[in-house]
């Protein structure tokens, strides 16, 4: 499969940027104050969901002034698509969490049909409490359980499809320095 290298940077030239870089850092700041607050004495496991939670996850490890160990996860719906399927676990956590509070660090809460299924994994698998982080709360009815929250939420979001701060559009503009929607979806 070729990648039309022309249409992607043409979803960049015409996207709207629904929050820049100040104000997405911001955020990261905010949600890292209330994880300090709230996590520094339960020693919590800190997995990043990949690919999306890396750029997220990487700007917010550092600014947690308290001992963690962090590793990842890889399961997703999209496979670079637009619209997500059936979920796949590319590589379940390493880290043992059997009575230890988790804490999941991921791109956006969308439905939330692939964070749903990962905090379910996660209890299953015996973790003490499961905690999610997201830098983007999409907001719309669609969630897949009614009342899902992310515990700590970076920002809201226009339901859109948007990229940036590692949510890709094809596979593409994760490096993207702020929060983007692509034009007309």
């Amino acid at each position: 499969m070729s990648v039309d290298l022309a249409h992607i940077r043409q979803v960049m030239a015409e996207a709207d940027c629904l929050h820049p870089e100040a104000e997405v850092e911001a955020a990261i700041d905010a949600v890292a104050s209330q994880i300090n607050a709230q996590l520094a004495e339960r020693n919590p496991v800190v997995f990043c969901v990949m690919n999306g939670g890396l750029i997220f996850a990487g700007k917010l490890a550092p600014k947690l002034n308290f001992p963690l160990e962090l590793s990842y996860l890889h399961a997703t719906r999209y496979c670079n698509q637009t619209s997500g399927g059936e979920l796949f676990w590319k590589a379940k956590p390493e880290i043992s969490f059997i009575d230890r509070d988790v804490l999941i660090i991921d791109d956006i809460l969308d439905e939330g049909h692939t964070l749903g299924a990962i905090i379910d994994f996660c209890r299953h698998a015996g973790a003490a409490a499961v905690h999610t982080a997201v830098l983007i709360d999409k907001d719309h009815q669609r969630k897949a359980r009614p009342d899902f929250k992310a515990d700590y939420v970076g920002l809201t979001c226009v339901d859109r499809y948007v990229f940036g701060y590692g949510m890709d559009y094809k596979g593409y503009w994760r490096n993207a320095p702020g929060i983007y929607a692509v034009k007309g979806l």
